[in-house]
Parts: C-alpha cells; structure tokens; sequence
C-alpha cells in the first residue's frame, strides 16, 4: 500500500526507539472525543516540516513546500467539492492535502474528492510518505504513483489518447531542471511539447506544458512554483512564453521573497493559468510583486499566513495597487517583448521621496566635509597616543 521503501529497516528504526514511541504516544489521549479526526495526520506533516528545518535545506527542498505557500496557491485556485485535484510532483501530498483542507474549511465534504486524487513523485521513499499522509488525514480512495512525470506520465486518458486532465493542477517543481528527458519530447507521444521544446537545461517549462495539458477544459486552472527566470529567459523559453500568453493562458505571476522555500535562496514565482478566463480578465494579465511580504528569520524567511491572505487578496480583486500589483494587457506585454520580467511592470516602493539633485549635491558636500573631519580628529588621537607615527 506504501510502497516498497523499506520501513522494517532495524538500524535505522531499532526496538528501543519503536519502544518508547509506542509507551510515549499511549499516555496521550487519542479518541475522538479527545482530539480532531486529523490529528495524526497533523502531527506527520509537522515532523516532515520539522525535517525540513533540521535538514536546511538541500533535502527538504525535494519534498516539501512550506505550509503558507501552499494554503495560498490552493486559495488561489479554490477547489470545490468533488474537484479533481493532481500534482505531478506531489512530494508527500501536501498540496493534495491543502486542497482537501480548503473544502473542508468551506463546510465541504472531502469524500467527494475519494477516487479523484492524484499525484506522482519519482522518489521512492517519498511517494510512500505520501501515500501515509493521506491515509493518516482520512483519504481513503486516492492514486499516487511513483515515476518520472516528464519521461513517464502515469495519467493518461484512452479515449483521447493524451493525458488525462484535471480540474485544479498543482505543484512545485524543481527549479530549472536539467537532463529531464528533452530527447523524449522531441517526439512526444501525449503531445505535451505544443508551445515548443524547452532547452535541456531548464526543465521549468517542461512541467508548465505537462501541467498545461492536464487542465481539463473549461474550467480547469493550475498554479506552478517558477524561478523567476523562466520569466524573462529568451531562446526557446521566451518562444514558449509567448506562445501561453498568445494563448490567452497565464492569468497572474506573483513575485515572492528570496529565502522562502528550502533548497534555494532564489526568490521565486507562482504563475498562475487558466484554461478559460472569465471575461474580464481576458487579454489581461495581473503581475504582483509579494517580494517585501515575509518575515526574516536567522537562516530562513517565512511568508506568514497574513502575506498569503494579502496576496490571494490582491490576486482575487485582480486590479492594480500601488507598487504592489498591475494589470497588463497582451499589447503591453508584446511590446516588452513577451518578458514577464515583474520589476519590467511593478516597481517597488522608493521609500523616502528623492531630494532634487542641486539639494542632494548639497547634502553629500556637507556630509564629505564632516567625513574628512572626522578623520583628522581621529588621526590627532591615534598620533597623540603613540599608536600612528
């Protein structure tokens, strides 16, 4: 059922330590009466976060996205009840389980989702993880499947002969992937190389046409974690780029901070696409820089749950503010050579007006002047003192 990692491994998991987890976890209360129905399944994905800090980085980066960062990216595309969900790198099914946490929150009822849930991880161990998680938060009926996504796509549809399609596709990919199987799609059989052929050494838009060509029609929308440049690299990215927003595809780009997500200092991007646009967004795409909304930590940011409120907000009312978000259309974008470069649309906040230049010359003379004072005074103490000859 978990797959065939394995978990019977006795040096790593010894009868002393399975021991004393089975006595520590007997004399806390369990029962439903006790705690919520998820509370093992709550307590797991804690310890894989808890991982993730201890780990720093390189590791963690491989299967987990931080919980804010995907409460948001489910916000944002807001699945409903008896929705197919699919994360064609679903780690251990967080973002499958933030989109069934979102309905529940709504007053939903998550069976709706049993036997529409789906996700692939090419990682062994990590794919069993997955699976566990699910089974521990309650989800009886779902497929994970552990291959290669690129080179192998698990969800396929015989009725039409390419992939399988979903209403909400979701995920955080590795960033700018090389050897991810170009010599496949050069002759792809599910036709997933529509708006062109990624170069090798960047997968990133490998994954955005796989998820693009699992978006069911209609209503169907994903949300991807990009490096933000796979927003503004030329050659074949830049033709593909402009192929999707020809296509009237991309619907938002939201700019993060640096130091967010583990396993890479970048600042990166959600993108956020739709098959079919309600028509007021059509044409039109929202660019927002989130770049100033985290919280600093010693060796990590954190994006908190208010900057994702405040971003799925601005996303929501799909409008301009002022140094934060614009609404571009197709024509502006063109004439800015299909870049989606944010800093090209949005510039941050200066801060402090700027001083005209005759008072900043000025300025900067007086402060010279106090400089180079400051100086001979600290030269006549170092002289006087014995310690400058």
């Amino acid at each position: 059922m978990f797959g065939a990692a394995d978990w019977g491994n006795r040096e790593m998991l010894t009868d002393e330590i399975l021991k004393d987890l089975i006595e520590g976890l007997s004399g806390v209360a369990l029962g439903n009466q006790a705690v919520g129905t998820d509370i093992l399944g709550d307590a797991y994905e804690y310890l894989i976060g808890k991982f993730a800090d201890i780990t720093k980085r390189k590791k963690a980066g491989e299967f987990y996205t931080p919980r804010s960062v995907v409460r948001m990216m489910v916000e944002i595309l807001d699945p409903k009840e008896g929705e197919s969900i699919y994360d064609p790198t679903c780690g251990t099914g967080g973002m499958l389980l933030g989109a069934i946490a979102h309905v529940r929150q709504a007053g939903g009822d998550p069976r709706t989702f049993f036997g529409k849930i789906h996700g692939q991880e090419k990682n062994l161990t990590t794919a069993s993880i997955a699976r566990m998680n699910l089974v521990l938060h309650g989800i009886e009926d779902y497929q994970i499947v552990r291959e290669d996504t690129l080179r192998n796509p698990a969800f396929t549809d015989s009725s039409t002969g390419g992939l399988a399609t979903f209403d909400c596709v979701i995920a955080n990919p590795p960033f700018s992937l090389k050897e991810w199987g170009r010599e496949i799609w050069q002759a792809d059989p599910w036709g997933r190389a529509a708006y062109g052929l990624p170069p090798d050494n960047y997968g990133d838009f490998a994954w955005v046409q796989h998820m693009v060509a699992s978006m069911a029609a209609r209503k169907g929308r994903m949300a991807v974690v990009l490096s933000q440049g796979a927003l503004f690299r030329k050659g074949a990215e830049g033709k593909i780029r402009q192929k999707l927003l020809q296509k009237d595809l991309v619907e938002a780009v939201i700019g993060l901070a640096p130091n967010i997500f583990y396993g890479t200092g970048l600042a990166p991007a959600i993108v956020v696409l739709r098959r079919t646009k309600p028509a007021a967004r059509k044409g039109k795409v929202l660019i927002v820089d989130a770049s100033s909304l985290f919280r600093k930590g010693r060796a990590q940011n954190f994006l908190d749950p208010e900057h994702a409120r405040q971003i799925n907000e601005w996303v929501q009312s799909f409008r301009d503010v002022e140094d934060r978000a614009k609404v571009i259309g197709l024509d502006d974008i063109k004439a800015e050579d299909w870049t989606l470069n944010i800093s090209r649309y949005v510039l941050p906040p200066l801060g402090e007006e700027i001083p005209p230049l005759p008072e900043a010359v000025t300025a900067f003379k007086a402060a010279l002047v106090e400089a180079r004072a400051a100086e001979d005074r600290l030269r006549e103490v170092l002289t006087t003192g014995g310690w400058l000859v």
